[in-house]
């Protein structure tokens, strides 16, 4: 039997990876100590490893594919095929940011200024190369952690992953400039990728998996409408296209049905209520395909 073997991210991305898995229609189970999830495909093989580490097992074919970040892919400069942008992260369903933060009371207000300085960080080769592209001269160190912790004493700025940036305002940081904006990303291995099943099994996973991200924000809505009201109820409906319509028994009504960003329907359905819809129904959706 052909098999995918597919890296998945132990760690932050782990529960919202599962999630995601499972709102496109994959049951993952992980049992206790394990790093073998089960998943409800016969075709799929996982591990669960750092997100740190996939893009390298995958670059050696270790892995067909896995997801893991953006960031990371870049960091060790992976030679892999980006299969699909998942926008969703540890901090939910937006990118993170790798920012450069200084204490509060420093002085410096732009990375010119941390010439010859150091600088704890995760990230350590793309700061590398980002504050080399400046033209400036800086001392990176590896952080194992607690990166927030490490200025003034142990380094005069860090480079740290944030979402809202609340954690480093929490310890007294205070942001300079982002180097790096990154998200999830499904890859694969480019032996793998010229494999046509495989291919065709990982862009088919990644087709259901994004369908799942685009249905996160959205809502279906259906209702009963007057026939005579169709054009007025229809010009205050967005939908991703027209509305569905079809005739109810009593050709006076119309059903009518659409897919809506659920930001949305708090203030349409009082307005669809007024207009002469009845019968509104909201109701929430698995997967969106475009």
């Amino acid at each position: 039997m052909n098999t995918i073997k597919l890296g998945l991210p132990k760690g932050s991305l782990q529960e919202p990876t599962f999630e995601i898995f499972k709102k496109a229609g994959y049951r993952i189970r992980l049992a206790d100590r394990s790093y073998k999830p089960l998943i409800d495909d016969d075709e799929i093989e996982c591990l669960l490893i750092r997100a740190q580490e996939i893009g390298r097992y995958v670059e050696d074919g270790v892995l067909d594919a896995g997801i893991t970040g953006q960031d990371w892919v870049m960091e060790y400069g992976s030679d892999v095929v980006e299969i699909s942008e998942l926008l969703y992260a540890r901090g939910g369903f937006v990118p993170v940011n790798w920012v450069v933060a200084v204490p509060e009371d420093s002085p410096v207000t732009d990375i010119t200024q941390l010439e010859g300085k150091r600088i704890a960080t995760e990230l350590v080769s793309f700061t590398e190369r980002y504050f080399r592209e400046k033209g400036v001269t800086v001392k990176c160190e590896f952080s194992w952690g607690a990166t927030e912790i490490k200025p003034p004493e142990l380094a005069d700025a860090i480079v740290d992953i944030t979402v809202t940036g609340s954690s480093l305002r929490a310890n007294n940081l205070r942001i300079i400039e982002t180097i790096l904006e990154s998200t999830t990303v499904l890859i694969m291995n480019r032996q793998a990728y010229e494999d046509p099943w495989k291919k065709g099994k990982v862009t088919n996973m990644a087709m259901l998996l994004q369908g799942a991200l685009n249905a996160e924000f959205k809502v279906g809505l259906k209702m009963n409408i007057p026939a005579h009201k169709l054009e007025d109820i229809s010009a205050i409906l967005p939908s991703l296209h027209n509305p569905t319509v079809s005739h109810l028994k009593d050709r006076d009504w119309l059903a009518l049905e659409v897919i809506i960003d659920e930001t949305q329907v708090r203030e349409l359905i009082p307005i669809l209520k007024n207009a002469g819809a009845e019968g509104i129904i909201e109701y929430p959706l698995n997967k969106v395909i475009y």
